[in-house]
């Protein structure tokens, strides 16, 4: 008679219930939550008015983290969106100054982001330079680049047709009219990602760099072109924002990278790559901006919201390494726990 063998069975949560229990989801739901409380609580909060200036302040914001998304699920990071944003909007003025017509002016500061986008990217995939070290550097390069451009002064004489229609409505509701083509670029970002050989390729890179590229992935090529899609994306960023305040200035954008970074860490990306949605990384998104806007309307100065921005960018990146922790942990103690049946199961041999 053979020996009694023992299978244990674990249950396995549904996949529904895993998906629930994400930090995605999870900061998608506080941003629900946030927006009530504060629509409820907070005067002025819950207007028409206000959610169309939330949707305009988180506009710029949330067009450079889309690509910056896919960048930091990499494994890289790109700190020069707000000084490439600061120089497009810079040369945009040099350039209506000098008599160019708008329609020309846009899509050549999309492409001088693109360039700029690309400069970047040759520092790190082609002379193997850290992605931190090199941003940093273009970070400071490209914001002086716009003084030298601009100087000291600013162009505020736009077309108002182009100027109304940044700052417009949806045939006279809340909704701005440019979050229709945000609302096109995230799907076509979110599809890129999670439904397309591209997107596998892009968390392969993040997971093992090394092994993405002995499976076939050229993971060079495919930060390159990440980095001239950030800066066109950026240089985007940086049109719509002069459009919007009417004002081409050298310091426009100043400091958003860092609320750029906290807004895709939140929305759950791994600073170390591999892991990620698009969909948390809106969330982040506008639960910043909420946090942001609410904070403002009870009189808290910059300094303050500096702080909160920073705080939560320890929290985005500290607290899921907690968790992960815990759970890697949660698990080896239940592999070490013996089986509720080795007891039975020895009576029986016995």
């Amino acid at each position: 008679m053979s020996d009694p063998t023992t299978t244990t069975t674990t249950a396995r949560r549904p996949a529904w219930l895993s998906r629930l229990a994400s930090w995605d989801v999870a900061v998608i739901a506080i941003t629900i939550v946030v927006l009530l409380v504060a629509s409820g609580t907070i005067d002025n909060f819950g207007t028409g008015r206000n959610y169309t200036f939330l949707l305009l302040d988180l506009l710029p914001i949330a067009l450079m983290a889309l690509p910056m998304t896919f960048i930091i699920v990499t494994g890289e990071i790109d700190l020069s969106v707000a000084s490439t944003l600061g120089l497009t909007s810079a040369v945009m003025g040099s350039l209506w100054n000098s008599g160019l017509t708008i329609e020309t002016i846009i899509p050549l500061c999309i492409v001088l982001g693109a360039v700029l986008g690309a400069v970047n990217g040759f520092f790190v995939t082609v002379l193997k330079l850290p992605s931190l070290a090199v941003t940093i550097g273009t970070m400071a390069l490209y914001r002086g680049l716009a003084f030298v451009v601009l100087g000291d002064s600013a162009v505020a004489d736009f077309p108002q047709s182009y100027t109304s229609w940044v700052t417009g409505t949806i045939g006279g509701s809340s909704i701005p009219n440019v979050l229709v083509p945000l609302v096109i670029l995230a799907i076509v970002f979110g599809v890129v990602l999670h439904a397309t050989p591209i997107g596998r390729g892009v968390f392969a890179a993040g997971a093992s760099d090394t092994a993405a590229r002995f499976a076939g992935i050229r993971t060079g090529r495919t930060k390159f072109w990440l980095y001239v899609v950030s800066g066109a994306v950026a240089g985007l960023a940086g049109v719509l924002w002069t459009l919007r305040y009417s004002s081409a200035r050298a310091d426009n954008g100043f400091g958003l990278e860092l609320a750029v970074v906290a807004a895709v860490l939140l929305g759950g990306v791994s600073i170390f790559g591999g892991k990620g949605t698009l969909p948390g990384v809106l969330g982040g998104v506008v639960l910043l901006s909420a946090l942001q806007n609410a904070l403002r309307l009870q009189d808290v100065s910059n300094e303050a919201l500096n702080i909160v921005t920073g705080v939560l960018l320890i929290i985005s990146v500290l607290l899921p390494n907690i968790l992960s922790s815990a759970r890697a942990a949660l698990r080896r103690r239940r592999r070490r726990s013996p089986s509720p049946n080795a007891g039975v199961l020895a009576g029986a041999e016995q």
